[in-house]
Parts: structure tokens; sequence; C-alpha cells
């Protein structure tokens, strides 16, 4: 967190705020406190520049810090130094004194949990002996109702303004949550679900069919001679037909239908709710989108798919079987010469078997 561009500076904006409005309302508190005690000039000086100049002065200091995040870290003790020091100005009164330190306990809370508030509680007691060898000792029990109503502010708005930085927080967190969960379940090239991503779902695809009886097709799809495109043309232009193979995958299948890269130049769709000829049409409009693919630059790159599809049926025993259906289905249509669509009970799937060693992808 100690860098000038991420972490660091993104904590010392977060404490600006309630820094600014914390001590700015709460210089109204102790002003009240102190009054009646006839501090020197000097100490209403410090008084102001604590309340209104210092948060300013704090988040230029840690702003332009090499280590933002330690710097912030440092102001906060003296945060924690200055809240002490008028505690013990104010003679312990403890309407005033209870509401400025549970506030700047609270931030150190929030700011650094049990190691910060530790540190904090060592920096007040610093704070206290200070202000009692430059100001004297006292005890000041009664809160006058001037007093009370100062502190009312303090109370009310500088907790507000820390939940709503916590809120803001809690926001970012589950984006950052959630954009994490979404790269684990994506493939970075293709941005559809990455393998074991597709597993899951179809897991699930399948356990929905078994309970409900609904018809559902797999297909697995494989790029033509994909080896010898890269090669041939190099694994730039490679990545580029496995991008323009996904970005086909999202244009041609409904909202519901589920697309993965199973592994190198292989895809996977779990098409719900299908018949297997809605299917077989689906995966038509996408080999012959695939087929017409040019590019301007490369006119001698020519793209084809092979693809296998299996339906559900009531006999399939896992998941794992219905993919081995598809798998055997897609060999069968490379050994037909690929460049088509083949669904595993095909007439020619069943001619004899299908050796994977002979027929390398």
């Amino acid at each position: 967190m100690d860098n000038r561009s991420g972490k660091g500076l993104s904590f010392v904006r977060r404490i600006y705020l309630p820094r600014m409005i914390g001590l700015g309302i709460g210089l109204f508190s102790v002003a009240a406190a102190v009054a009646p005690l006839s501090p020197p000039t000097w100490a209403w000086l410090l008084l102001l520049f604590n309340g209104l100049l210092w948060p300013h002065v704090a988040y230029q200091w840690a702003r332009r810090s090499i280590a933002p995040y330690q710097a912030e870290q440092r102001n906060l003790l003296l945060d924690s130094l200055m809240g002490g020091f008028w505690t013990a100005a104010m003679h312990f009164n403890p309407l005033p004194c209870v509401t400025v330190l549970s506030m700047m306990t609270m931030n150190n809370v929030a700011a650094g949990g049990k190691r910060l508030v530790m540190r904090g509680l060592v920096a007040q007691l610093v704070g206290m002996l200070l202000a009692s060898a430059l100001l004297g000792t006292g005890l000041q029990l009664n809160a006058t109702p001037l007093q009370i109503f100062a502190c009312l502010p303090m109370l009310t708005l500088y907790p507000l303004a820390l939940g709503w930085v916590c809120y803001r927080l809690a926001i970012k967190l589950a984006e950052h949550k959630r954009r994490l969960r979404d790269l684990s379940l994506t493939d970075s090239l293709t941005g559809l679900l990455n393998h074991g991503a597709w597993k899951d779902l179809l897991l699930l695809r399948f356990q929905a069919c078994q309970n409900l009886q609904m018809p559902s097709v797999i297909a697995l799809i494989d790029i033509d001679h994909f080896k010898t495109i890269n090669d041939t043309f190099g694994h730039v232009v490679g990545d580029c037909v496995l991008r323009k193979m996904s970005d086909e995958l999202r244009r041609n299948l409904r909202a519901g239908d589920l697309a993965g890269r199973y592994g190198g130049d292989e895809f996977c769709v779990i098409l719900p709710d299908t018949s297997e000829s809605e299917a077989r049409e689906a995966m038509e409009r996408l080999r012959e989108r695939i087929v017409c693919y040019r590019d301007p630059q490369l006119p001698h790159l020519k793209v084809s798919l092979s693809i296998g599809m299996s339906a559900f049926r009531a006999d399939l025993q896992s998941p794992e079987h219905w993919l081995e259906k598809a798998d055997k289905a897609l060999y069968c249509a490379k050994r037909r010469g690929r460049d088509q669509v083949n669904f595993e009970h095909d007439e020619t799937t069943a001619l004899q078997p299908v050796s994977q060693a002979e027929y390398p992808r």
C-alpha cells in the first residue's frame, strides 16, 4: 500500500473528508469547553489551526509523501495526540472529552483496526501529559448547556460522514469481489467461460434436465487445423481467430446459452431448452459464419469448424457421459472430412469406432 498511485493514495483520500468534517465541528465542542478556563492566546491559535487548517495540511503532506499510507497512519496518530491534548486542556469535562475521544477512536478502528487503536491510545496519553505540562491540570465535571449543544453536531454529523465513507468503501469492495469472481470464471483471451466454470454449469444443467426432463443439447466445437494456422501465420493471428470465434458465439447464441473455451482451439456450448433441429440450425449458422471469415491482410487464411453435438437423454449416467457422446460426435465429424456439424446418433457416427489418437485435433 506504500505507493504514490495506488491504494496508499486512495487511503489518504478516504480519510480527508472525515477528518475535515470531524475536526471542523469538533472545534466548537472544544472551544465551548475551554473558553471558561481562559486559555492563553497561543492555545486558541493552535485550536484554530487544528480545526480548520490541519485537515488540508495533513492531506497534502500524505499525498506528496513517498509512502502515502504510512504518512496517513502518522497523521492519524497526530490526530489522537491532539485529541488527548484538548481532553486535558478541557480539564476532562466529561461530555466534550468523551465525544472527542470516542470519535477519534472510531476513526482509528475504521482506518487501522486494533493496532492503530492501541497506538492511538498511547498518543492520546502523550497529548494529555503535554497539555497538563503546558496548561496545568484540573477537573471540570459539570457541562454547561452551551457545551452540550456544541457537542451535538459532532455526535450526529461525524458518524454520518464516517458511515458514508465506509459505505462507499463497501461498494467498491463488492465491485472488486465481483470482478475477481468474473476473472476466476472467465477465459482471459476470449472472455468466455473457462473450462472449470463451464463444467460446473454442465453439471447443473444435467441435474436440471434429469429433474425437469427439459430438452437440452451440448456442442463441442473444434477449429480445424488450428496448429497449422499457428505454424503458418503465427500465434498472434491464431489468437485473433480464437477471439473471432468467441465473438461469433456471442453473436449467434441466445442469452441463455452457455459458451466456454474448453481448451486450446476447442469450444463448448450448452443449449438449454433446445431441440436437436434448433441446435443443429444454430451450429450450422455458426459454422457458415466462420467459413465466410476473411482477413483482407491474410487472403490465404481460411478457417472452418468441426462440431460434435449430443442431446440429453434419460439414460445418460453423468455429465461426463453426456460430454463423451458429444466428443465422439466431434471426432466423427473430423473423420468425415471436417467443416461439418455431426450429432452423436447420426448414421455415420455408428459406422465404426473412432480412435482419438488417430485423428489429432
